[in-house]
């Protein structure tokens, strides 16, 4: 797997920018990426140094359209904090 199929895309809410102000970003990875390919992949794409991975499976939802029913696609989130003396990303210094 490569850097890029690690890493789907970035989780962008209020709440994970507030995260970015202690240097937590959090992104949508592959199900099957472990702590140690996600914490590669993020140091090889934006050049920072990783100190911590915490994943976590999200579920899906239950949702409804009229009669019909069904779920919501499960998927897998990362939250990777950096060191302290790491630079920060700066794709989510523009969304700040």
């Amino acid at each position: 797997m490569t850097e890029h199929d690690i890493i789907i895309r970035p989780i962008i809410t209020e709440k994970t920018m507030t995260g970015t102000q202690d240097k937590k970003y959090t992104f949508e990875v592959d199900k099957k990426a472990t702590k140690i390919d996600i914490k590669r992949a993020v140091e090889k794409l934006f050049g920072v140094q990783v100190n911590k991975v915490n994943t976590l499976h999200v579920r899906g939802q239950m949702r409804r359209q009229g009669r019909t029913q069904g779920y919501t696609r499960s998927w897998k989130k990362a939250v990777v904090t950096l060191t302290d003396e790491s630079k920060t990303i700066e794709f989510f210094e523009s969304m700040v």
